[in-house]
């Protein structure tokens, strides 16, 4: 899949070189990262919710109890944007108007819909699998009731954007000869060392996705 997700609602109107909207670049941020944001209105008020989520194809996952409200309120169509942020870096000009990030996001705009029976049950695997590739195999899979008790959306990606900074400061040629520092601070997601359950069984062996961890994508630290 490789299409083309822009829209009149998702067409970039500030900075529009900084966007994208093919699938490839999208599926790329939506792979790395692991919260997004759900926006939605509700009665007149938004209300803006971070969860965990997974990608398959040009579906995204997110689930949650089945009594939220976030979940009740887009089951039953209402509107939905949804973004991720991977933030790169800072950028540290010599003014502070010219300040900025270096990152990578993504917004999405549809409709959820609720994934039943086995398409729930696939939902959570992509989940899992999201945030540790391997990990679905390895642990015990949802009882009927923890099942009953969970909701998982779906959500197309049908309208998206993509927008991206990377570089230096770009700083005004006045104020090049301004005495501060100024350059990029990077950033990266980078896993610590593995701190095992107090209650994990003697022997229990610590899996490779584990000890290997990394985002697809990510930058080492």
């Amino acid at each position: 899949m490789n299409h083309d997700l822009r829209t009149p609602r998702t067409a970039l109107t500030r900075k529009p070189d900084r966007g994208a909207h093919d699938f490839e670049t999208i599926a790329a941020i939506l792979d790395e990262g692991l919260v997004c944001h759900v926006g939605f209105v509700a009665d007149g008020q938004p209300y803006v919710v971070p969860t965990g989520y997974g990608r398959e194809g040009g579906t995204l996952y997110f689930h949650g109890s089945a009594a939220s409200r976030m979940l009740k309120r887009l089951s039953s169509g209402t509107p939905v944007c949804v973004t991720v942020t991977l933030l790169d870096g800072l950028v540290l000009a010599r003014s502070a108007f010219r300040h900025s990030m270096n990152y990578r996001s993504v917004m999405i705009l549809g409709v959820a819909h609720e994934a039943k029976r086995d398409d729930k049950l696939h939902g959570l695997r992509v989940i899992t699998e999201h945030m540790a590739r391997g990990r679905w195999a390895d642990v015990r899979g949802p009882t009927e009731a923890e099942l009953k008790a969970t909701s998982v959306l779906k959500l197309e990606l049908t309208e998206a954007s993509a927008k991206v900074r990377r570089g230096p400061p770009l700083d005004d040629e006045e104020d090049l000869a301004v005495p501060a520092w100024a350059g990029q601070l990077p950033f990266a997601l980078v896993p610590q060392p593995p701190v095992p359950d107090e209650r994990l069984a003697a022997g229990t062996v610590l899996p490779d996705y584990v000890a290997r961890y990394r985002r697809p994508g990510g930058r080492d630290g």
